[in-house]
């Protein structure tokens, strides 16, 4: 039997990249999966081939991630879920002098603050039913912070530290919490996040594919699975970091700058 065979997934920043192909994963296994993003004509066309390729349920919620009232009014639309796949962010490249407030203003709304908050909406009932998953889409740069990164760096930051404080809160109730750290993927993330395309092209050889990255996710779902870090060399270097803070800053400092 497929695991996830009747169970109801709600996936945020579900209209393309990494959120698509998760959904596409959840109902070729019998899932029911709840897409949200602020793209709805998007939205409809996943709905559409999800009932096409698998005669899979699939409805759709559009929704502003950084919206708090939003959320909550989705929320009490949708009603209980067995898993929140929170996947909704962006990221956008720029030194510290040139970044701006409103950068600064709209990451942590969607990528903290939206996040904290659609796991708050689910909470009460998966601990009612005393069953669920919670899935955090962090980064790399949530443990390894680079030049160029530093607004995403921190709301990824405290992605990780949100998680790994609401997994050890959450240890008895049988509800799992996973953080994804992946590196850099091949999405559209980046036509906001490098808008001059200098990272992509400097990176585009190690970029992760995203049918694995959501392969790996969706085999985790409904385990008690603590990261899933991708590439393994790339996580190699992030310890070695915080073992060697300024060794590795002396040696690569000039190779992290290429963004």
């Amino acid at each position: 039997m497929k695991k996830l065979a009747g169970k109801r997934i709600w996936i945020t920043g579900a209209s393309g990249g990494l959120g698509e192909r998760i959904a596409y994963l959840c109902a070729a296994e019998g899932a029911r999966v709840l897409l949200s993003a602020r793209r709805e004509d998007r939205l409809q066309e996943i709905k559409r081939k999800i009932a096409e390729e698998w005669s899979g349920l699939c409805d759709i919620f559009p929704l502003d991630v950084g919206s708090l009232e939003e959320i909550a009014s989705v929320h009490r639309r949708i009603g209980s879920v067995d898993v929140l796949i929170n996947n909704a962010g962006f990221g956008v490249f720029d030194t510290v002098s040139d970044s701006s407030l409103d950068d600064m203003k709209q990451m942590f709304e969607v990528n903290v603050f939206g996040l904290i908050a659609c796991t708050k909406a689910v909470l009460p009932g998966m601990l009612e039913q005393k069953s669920g998953h919670i899935i955090n889409i962090a980064s790399q740069a949530g443990k390894l912070a680079t030049p160029k990164s530093s607004l995403y760096s921190a709301t990824k930051h405290a992605v990780l530290g949100y998680s790994n404080a609401l997994r050890m809160e959450l240890a008895e109730t049988g509800i799992y919490v996973t953080t994804v750290n992946p590196g850099p993927i091949e999405t559209d993330f980046f036509s906001i996040a490098d808008k001059g395309g200098d990272y992509v092209k400097n990176v585009r050889k190690w970029m992760l594919d995203p049918d694995d990255v959501a392969a790996q996710i969706t085999a985790a779902i409904l385990t008690g699975k603590r990261e899933i870090n991708l590439p393994r060399w790339m996580n190699a270097g992030t310890k070695l970091y915080q073992l060697f803070p300024s060794l590795v800053e002396k040696l690569a400092g000039r190779a992290m700058m290429k963004k």
